[in-house]
C-alpha cells in the first residue's frame, strides 16, 4: 500500500508547492501592477511573466522544457530578491509594502523547498543549469 501512496502524495506535495509559488506570484504581481507607475507595473508585469514560466517549467514534460526548469525558478528568487533590495533602498515604508516583502520572502522559501525538490538543493540545480548550459553551446555549434 505505502508504494502505491508515496508517489501519488508526492504528486499531491508537488502541486500544493507548485500552486504555493505561483499564487504568491501572482499577488505581488498584481499589488505591484495596482499601484501605477511605470516601474511598479513593469516590476508586475515581471512577476506575471515569471508565474507563467514556472508553471511551463514544473507542468511540461518536454525534453527542452525539462532541460531548462531550473531556469524559471532560480530567476524568481533573483527577481523577488532584486524587488525586496529595491524596496529597501528606494524606500516606500508602508504596510502594504511590508506585506509585499513578507510575500516575497515566502515565494523565495517555496521557490527553495522547490528547487530541493526537484533538484536535490543547490548543487543539484548547478549542475542542471551546467549540463543545459554545455548542451545548448554544443547545439550551436553543431
Amino acid at each position: 500500500m505505502a508504494a502505491t501512496t508515496a508517489p501519488r502524495t508526492d504528486r499531491l506535495r508537488a502541486a500544493a508547492l507548485t500552486t504555493g509559488i505561483v499564487a504568491l506570484t501572482l499577488v505581488t504581481g498584481a499589488i505591484h501592477v495596482s499601484l501605477g507607475g511605470m516601474l511598479f507595473t513593469l516590476n508586475g508585469l515581471g512577476y506575471f511573466a515569471l508565474a507563467a514560466a514556472f508553471v511551463v517549467g514544473a507542468a511540461i514534460s518536454h525534453p527542452l522544457v525539462v532541460r531548462f526548469s531550473w531556469l524559471p525558478r532560480v530567476a524568481l528568487i533573483g527577481y523577488a530578491a532584486a524587488s525586496i533590495m529595491a524596496w529597501l533602498v528606494l524606500g516606500g515604508f508602508y504596510s502594504l509594502g511590508y506585506f509585499t516583502k513578507a510575500v516575497e520572502l515566502a515565494l523565495i522559501v517555496l521557490v527553495i523547498l522547490d528547487i530541493h525538490r526537484v533538484f536535490g538543493g543547490a548543487a543539484g540545480v548547478v549542475r542542471q543549469a551546467v549540463a543545459s548550459v554545455r548542451w545548448a553551446v554544443a547545439s550551436v555549434r553543431s
